[in-house]
């Protein structure tokens, strides 16, 4: 079956693709950080480009908010030959050390949402990341100089959720922060023998009365940070390849 979300061929995309769920983050990671970016995909506002960075193929794609969205998404990259796929995105952080701006490496991510189930049939399962990107993120933030948390997150169906406490009841699990998008993204790449992993940057915090949001300057800033890191990441995945 041909992708019917992203109208593109075989070839238009790399093997080595980013994932934010923002079409203007797509469109922003293209035009400030590839060479040669052209657009492959606009299908339903879905942005997705194909360039270079450091003389190597990469491309970016949005793959919307939350997990049925980003599974639409991931299985038709797999189907164009996406080998390699790296989320990054925001989450809101839960451990208590972190703050605005920090930079989270997942290990795995809890499936707190409908979709992972409908793939596994009900069965039990750990979305985990690639042990291959989350070696090769840890060191590439190690010379970053930002302040890393390398561990699980939870993917949930809500951004507006009503179970009181999140913060504390995730916390005692020893999850560090929560988003939408990486338990679908996860268990596609492994149900299709390809490599998945997932970058971060804390958006909110949670203090017992209110979230705290990050200004739109910092996120900006803590944003070019990440995505910097994720295509050295992928790099250092080609690196060990051979490509």
């Amino acid at each position: 079956m041909s992708p019917v979300h992203l109208r593109a061929e075989p070839g238009d995309y790399a093997e080595n693709v980013l994932l934010p769920g923002d079409p203007r983050r797509a469109r922003y990671v293209a035009e400030n950080f590839f060479k040669e970016a052209r657009l492959v995909n606009e299908e339903r506002g879905m942005l997705g480009y194909t360039g270079t960075y450091k003389g190597r193929p990469v491309s970016v794609q949005t793959t919307g908010m939350g997990c049925p969205s980003a599974s639409i998404v991931t299985e038709e990259l797999l189907q164009l030959g996406a080998r390699n796929l790296l989320r990054v995105g925001t989450c809101g952080g839960y451990h208590p050390d972190m703050q605005l701006g920090d930079l989270v490496i997942a290990t795995a991510a809890t499936p707190l949402d409908g979709t992972v189930s409908k793939l596994t049939r009900g069965l039990p399962y750990a979305p985990a990341a690639s042990f291959d990107i989350v070696h090769a993120a840890h060191h590439a933030a190690q010379g970053s100089g930002r302040k890393v948390f390398t561990g699980p997150v939870v993917s949930s169906d809500l951004f507006y959720d009503p179970m009181p406490h999140p913060k504390e009841t995730w916390g005692k699990f020893g999850v560090l922060a929560v988003e939408m998008e990486a338990a679908a993204i996860f268990t596609l790449a492994a149900m299709h023998g390809a490599r998945a992993g997932c970058l971060l940057t804390v958006s909110d915090t949670f203090t017992e009365q209110e979230a705290v949001r990050i200004s739109d300057a910092a996120l900006r800033d803590a944003v070019d940070g990440m995505v910097e890191l994720a295509l050295e990441t992928l790099c250092a995945l080609d690196w060990r390849s051979g490509g």
